[in-house]
């Protein structure tokens, strides 16, 4: 687990600098590749990052993946789909060290050779082919859609596949006539570090994290069962439809989150900067309180608090708290009212307990008021 520093109180005699987009924010993680990139890239932003990768890349099988590549040659494939820069280095490495490299270049040249994306482009022009386009966007959906635009029966296609068999492409092919070889270089695994991802688990549904972000279609699945185990899939689920973002790198990706009835942030271009900048965007833009009161500016900005110049860190539920007596807009809420609107249900005790924990917290005093008999509000101006 990454933790940012705490912020530092306002300098004396200087102007205070504006907090980072995503400082009081709280991140998870769920990808292993480049997965130092990400914690870098949220910490530099201000963010508090939790990182518990829910899959890994396998090397899989490598007499398997011979033996594919060995079918592949001899059938000569009129197309070659390839879908990952990871998979196609992997593939072409295990080739060379088999000696099957050269053979393995002059079919893929021969053949009508179609990318997924940028990084499988980069991959096919560092050994010198080029490649003859992609789909319209970066999917295998679209790219088996751009195949399926001409007559490909009894033609011969190369699937070069991302992690696991994507079994609705090689089904499409084949209802369409052509014979599909498939070529799995690497696998996607469960991350041994269950323990790990549960914790994450448990942070979303407590509502401690503000986003989650996925880098794969499998590392959303892994997510999911590791809930499922521990029988708290439908907290899961409630936290990330309530209050929790998810923030995936494109539409695969994406699709279990939708499948779920989820609807998370996808950027319009599939890159990790446009990820980060969209959930970076998206968290400040629409997850920050603004108020005036008696006491001075409020700025709630996900768990941290500043009032007239003051900071504080709240736990997850003390900034909720303090976001319901805010959004009131002044009126004042009953202790009912507030145990009712929170995650978990607090009875009127209870919220009492949190509302004093809540003052004890706050950088001044005197920003939430007690209304005798009625509840609690803040002096909004």
């Amino acid at each position: 687990m990454t933790r940012a520093a705490p912020s530092a109180g306002p300098g004396r005699g200087r102007p205070e600098p504006e907090p980072l987009p995503l400082t009081g924010y709280s991140v998870g993680l769920t990808n292993d590749r480049r997965a130092a990139e990400y914690v870098t890239a949220f910490e530099r932003r201000g963010a508090e990052v939790v990182h518990a990768p829910t899959i890994q890349t396998g090397t899989g099988d490598d007499a398997a993946v011979l033996a594919e590549t060995r079918a592949l040659i001899a059938a000569r494939p009129d197309i070659v789909l390839a879908s990952t820069g990871y998979g196609m280095r992997r593939w072409l490495e295990l080739a060379d060290a088999e000696g099957l490299l050269e053979d393995l270049l002059e079919v893929l040249a021969a053949s009508r050779l179609l990318v997924r994306g940028p990084k499988a482009r980069g991959a096919v022009r560092a050994v010198g082919l080029e490649d003859a386009g992609s789909g319209e966007q970066e999917t295998m959906t679209a790219l088996v859609d751009r195949v399926l635009q001409q007559d490909v029966r009894g033609r011969v296609v190369g699937i070069q596949h991302a992690g696991y068999l994507d079994a609705e492409a090689t089904d499409r092919l084949r209802a369409a006539g052509a014979q599909v070889l498939a070529v799995s270089p690497y696998r996607w695994q469960h991350h041994p570090d269950s323990a790990a991802v549960l914790r994450l688990v448990e942070g979303a549904c407590a509502r401690a994290l503000d986003a989650v972000t996925f880098t794969s279609a499998p590392a959303v699945e892994a997510f999911f069962a590791v809930a499922a185990g521990q029988r708290l899939l439908d907290d899961l689920l409630g936290a990330l439809r309530e209050d929790v973002v998810t923030a995936c790198v494109g539409p695969v990706t994406a699709a279990p989150l939708h499948e779920a009835g989820l609807t998370p942030l996808v950027p319009v271009r599939y890159r990790t900067g446009a990820l980060i900048k969209l959930l970076s965007d998206h968290l400040a833009g629409t997850r920050v309180v603004r108020a005036s009161t008696e006491v001075g500016h409020v700025e709630l900005r996900g768990r941290r608090v500043s009032v007239a110049g003051a900071h504080a860190t709240l736990t997850p539920g003390q900034a909720g708290l303090l976001r319901l007596l805010l959004d009131a807009e002044g009126r004042t809420l009953s202790q009912a009212q507030l145990g009712g609107a929170l995650p978990q249900t607090l009875d009127p005790h209870a919220v009492e307990v949190a509302v004093s924990r809540m003052r004890r917290a706050l950088p001044v005093p005197g920003l939430v008021r007690t209304v005798a008999k009625r509840g609690y509000r803040v002096p909004v101006l």
